[in-house]
């Protein structure tokens, strides 16, 4: 059974970030966007099965027009009533939550994340029917042991990102050479830049053996 605050939560989040009547109905509806569609330009989609399977570069550019689209949905937010208590048992209290859609209209520098990502040897690859994005750091240090980390749901590889480096160069932060590994990040199916399953059955085993491939 859900709780009062986790049902607050989503209540709020969905409001933050779903299309409401009031952002734009059926206009707001036809120029939602999804991240994969900007994994590759038009001309880089593969176009053979063989390309497919193919482990391909990746780069990332979302379009102006769909962050102004985003900002304008979070400037559009139609927020519940103040919570009751004052305190946080409700879930997040509406000051923060209002302060983080600020921040995210306002102040976050989604280029400036974007070039981040895009400095990072990512590629894209076609497993059981869909697209996998993954990041792929090689370590410096000769015999590093392959290692795949996952995210999991609600998540995605922005999670993973402070430890690639103590991971593929320990070294660098008081460890040995022996300690390295090769890192491997894949966005799970239908979560950051990997394509939305066309199929059901995608659970935690399928996933896992599709990464097995």
């Amino acid at each position: 059974m859900l709780s009062v605050s986790s049902i607050r939560f989503t209540l709020i989040v969905t409001l933050i970030l779903g299309v409401t009547a009031t952002a734009g109905g059926a206009k707001a509806q036809a120029g939602a966007f999804h991240a994969y569609a900007f994994v590759q330009a038009p001309s880089e989609q593969p176009q053979s099965e063989s390309d497919k399977t193919a482990i391909r570069p990746f780069q990332l550019h979302i379009p102006d027009e769909a962050l102004a689209d985003l900002r304008k949905r979070i400037l559009a937010t139609r927020w519940p009533d103040k919570e009751t208590v004052p305190d946080q048992t409700q879930g997040p209290q509406l000051a923060t939550m209002q302060k983080l859609a600020k921040y995210w209209a306002n102040d976050y520098d989604w280029r400036k994340f974007e070039t981040k990502l895009n400095s990072l040897p990512m590629f894209v690859t076609n497993i059981d029917g869909e697209d996998i994005q993954f990041i792929h750091v090689k370590s410096k240090h000769e015999g590093a042991l392959p290692i795949l980390l996952m995210h999991g749901w609600p998540g995605s590889i922005v999670e993973m990102l402070k430890i690639i480096d103590p991971l593929t160069n320990p070294t660098a932060y008081g460890g040995k050479a022996s300690d390295a590994f090769d890192v491997v990040i894949p966005s799970m199916p239908g979560h950051g830049f990997s394509s939305k399953p066309s199929t059901t059955g995608w659970t935690p085993d399928r996933i896992a053996k599709a990464y097995a491939e």
